[in-house]
């Protein structure tokens, strides 16, 4: 599968909305089994975390098996990020192509996200990076790794913020 740079804007922008619609099943679908999905935390240098296995991450899913039971703990009120319900709106801008590879994509882009809760609005901003596999008949995520800029947050954050 060639994608053209309007075909991967589409992609992300679908994640984003899939997101925003709280459409956990088509959201989780666009993951492979195996991805990984990384947001590092800021150390005390100001420089980001580089290895998720020994240092400090926001979040780390080595498998979409993780994000699966995210997904399950908010659909299921399991979740104190998520009661009560988090409205979010995701803008998605600055898409770059990094480098095509044999079979995949790799993607860096800027976002910035609003969330309502509790009557507050928070603001999020942040790059990301991923790797599409594109072998298929629809590309797929491989990795996900999200640097938050705004890591200052008055409470937990959770994968549909970033």
């Amino acid at each position: 599968m060639s994608l053209s740079y309007e075909d991967v804007c589409a992609f992300l922008y679908r994640e984003a909305d899939y997101l925003d619609d709280r459409n956990w099943d088509s959201w989780l679908a666009l993951y492979d089994e195996n991805c990984t999905f990384w947001m590092p935390a800021w150390d005390d240098d100001g420089e980001l975390t580089e290895d998720p296995q020994s240092q400090i991450s926001l979040i780390y899913y080595a498998r979409r098996a993780g994000l699966e039971d995210r997904v399950f703990r908010i659909r299921t009120e399991r979740s104190s990020a998520t009661i009560p319900d988090t409205r979010t709106n995701h803008m998605i801008a600055n898409v770059q192509i990094l480098a095509r590879e044999e079979g995949r994509i790799r993607v860096r882009f800027n976002w910035h996200n609003t969330s309502v809760r509790y009557n507050h609005t928070d603001h999020f901003v942040g790059t990301s990076f991923y790797t599409l596999d594109v072998t298929g008949p629809s590309p797929i995520i491989k990795e996900k790794k999200v640097v938050l800029k705004t890591d200052y947050i008055r409470h937990v954050i959770d994968v549909y913020h970033v």
